[in-house]
């Protein structure tokens, strides 16, 4: 017996990416919306300090560090390849 591989995304009918296709797929799509909104949050607090070159190094390090790993998984959990599509023949 083999067990069918858990893919939490499919290939995009048009354009390039995934799109969720179960509730793992969207618990994971809306916790990193959620995380990208409360590092804006509080990077938005911050405003009333100085602007600086390291706050705006922090804030954009803190946004590639798990925009990249959810970049990875989603490519990871897809039924297919990422390519571009322009839809079906």
């Amino acid at each position: 017996m083999t067990k069918e591989a858990d893919y939490w995304f499919k290939p995009r009918s048009y354009g390039y990416g995934a799109a969720p296709t179960n509730w793992k797929g969207w618990a994971i799509g809306l916790a990193y919306v959620a995380a990208v909104w409360s590092m804006g949050l509080a990077f938005a607090l911050t405003l009333g300090e100085p602007l600086d070159w390291k706050n705006m190094a922090l804030w954009f390090g803190g946004i590639a560090v798990i925009t990249v790993p959810f970049i990875w998984l989603c490519r990871v959990k897809t039924d297919g390849e990422w390519r571009w599509t322009g839809g079906g023949k």
